[in-house]
């Protein structure tokens, strides 16, 4: 591999993509409940020579805040000096985005080594095979795009000798890709309904599911509150004989909401008591309560590896709060009007985003700009949402098969919210009908699904 990270001949990396971008994509289509196996990752990576083996990992989960968590930690390690990595899914705006290490994502060269190499394994992993009997068995479906993606994740990090990776699951926990490895510490956010389809309609089902990444005696973070799914986690812990530090038992927090003006934004502060010590307050450079709760259970992480004896000092923590960037997490893209960008794709984050709004955002006419995915519960987020909006722009994204038609937004949007709403063709169309709206005291808030955002962040922050 080319140690300056030039680019690959175009050549190299079309097929590379192409071969990557063919298989079976789970961000496209939703999976049935059969189709998530861990045996095709192990395989896989045995082929690989078993990095994630080689890795110290802190394995992230949650229905939400898990992405900001993983960031928030990356953050943070980076400041106290370790070389690290960030895995996170879905990206933004660029693929590469996924696979980061002190906070630089992956190069064109790097990406395309890696998925040619794994390419020829897992051909070589699949190819037929005699029986015995000198017949060939079939060849075993093609690996998925998020199983290749986290073999690059975990290739590069050891490629890149990273010291802590932060592993962010993509879907569920117990029968993720990621769940391969055997962590440092597993950290579970927060557990609302999500993926019901497919994590159960209980929360009681989505906590075990989420609690799947528990390992027999490896230290848990629990930033989940609510009993139903608190008593799970408790439960596989306890049956796991796995340390359980949870937040409102063992950790609690304070918080003072950061401010948003036409001209600046205040950041918002954190305090974080545990049973060990009452933390300094922080500045932390995300808003919302919601990400109070994040950097609370990134804390209660760095005191379990602190105990473990990593060196993480306070200035360390402190510093990696202040500058941890997470885009598109209620992320102010402009101002007069001010628009802001976020990712709320569920009933909880939809209620995280308009508390935020109320908390730290001045009193002012607020336009909706909204697309959703197919999977989601949609009515649930109108529900939430209308009462706080003047108006509404619907649009579907173009770079996901599950985006929903504006029309059928529309239908949602009338059954379960008297809201006005205005239909249009694409996310920049309803961006341009939104401004064109717009006082410059006005709020535009952009939501529904990290696909809308990464389709609209390059139009905004261009230049």
């Amino acid at each position: 591999m080319d140690p300056s990270g030039a680019a690959p001949p175009s050549s190299s990396l079309e097929q590379a993509r192409a071969w990557w971008y063919g298989l079976i994509n789970f961000e496209q289509r939703m999976p049935r409940a059969d189709d998530l196996k861990l045996e095709h990752m192990r395989r896989l990576l045995a082929r690989l020579g078993n990095p994630h083996q080689r890795l110290r990992i802190i394995h992230v989960a949650g229905s939400k805040g898990k992405g900001s968590t993983a960031a928030m930690l990356a953050s943070i390690l980076r400041q106290a000096g370790y070389r690290t990595g960030l895995f996170t899914s879905p990206h933004l705006c660029r693929v590469e985005e996924r696979f980061q290490v002190d906070g630089q994502p992956i190069t064109a060269a790097e990406l395309t080594t890696l998925l040619e190499e794994i390419r020829w394994a897992s051909e070589v992993a699949s190819a037929p095979r005699e029986d015995g009997l000198g017949a060939l068995t079939q060849p075993r479906s093609p690996y998925t795009f998020f199983e290749v993606a986290t073999a690059v994740g975990f290739l590069h990090f050891v490629r890149r000798r990273v010291e802590a990776a932060v592993i962010e699951v993509g879907l569920g926990g117990r029968l993720d890709s990621t769940n391969v490895c055997q962590p440092i510490v597993a950290i579970i956010t927060s557990i609302s309904f999500d993926h019901t389809h497919l994590l159960g309609n209980r929360l009681a089902a989505i906590a075990a599911e989420k609690g799947g990444i528990i390992k027999p005696g490896r230290p848990v973070i629990s930033g989940t509150t609510v009993p139903e799914a608190r008593a799970v986690i408790e439960r596989i812990s306890r049956e796991r004989r796995a340390p359980l530090h949870q937040l409102g038992v063992d950790f609690r927090y304070s918080y003072m909401p950061g401010r948003v003006t036409a001209t600046q934004t205040q950041r918002s502060r954190v305090s974080v008591n545990s049973g060990r010590r009452r933390w300094p307050e922080f500045e932390l450079n995300l808003l919302g309560n919601h990400q109070a709760a994040n950097s609370a259970v990134a804390v209660a992480c760095v005191e379990v590896l602190q105990s473990e004896g990593w060196y993480i000092p306070d200035a360390a923590v402190a510093a990696g709060l202040a500058e941890v960037s997470w885009p598109a997490r209620l992320e102010v893209v402009a101002r007069r009007p001010l628009i802001v960008l976020d990712c709320a794709h569920n009933v909880a984050s939809a209620l995280a985003l308009v508390q935020t709004l109320q908390a730290s955002f001045p009193p002012a006419r607020r336009l909706l700009i909204f697309a959703g995915s197919s999977d989601k519960d949609l009515a649930g987020m109108f529900r939430v949402l209308a009462p706080h909006f003047a108006h509404a722009y619907l649009t579907r994204y173009t770079t996901s098969l599950r985006s929903v038609p504006a029309e059928r937004l529309a239908e949602l949007l009338r059954a379960n919210g008297n809201l006005p709403a205005t239909l249009c063709r694409t996310p920049a169309d309803a961006y341009q009908a939104a401004r064109a709206a717009a006082a410059p005291d006005d709020v535009i808030v952009i939501t529904g699904s990290v696909y809308l955002a990464g389709e609209l962040r390059p139009l905004l922050v261009a230049g």
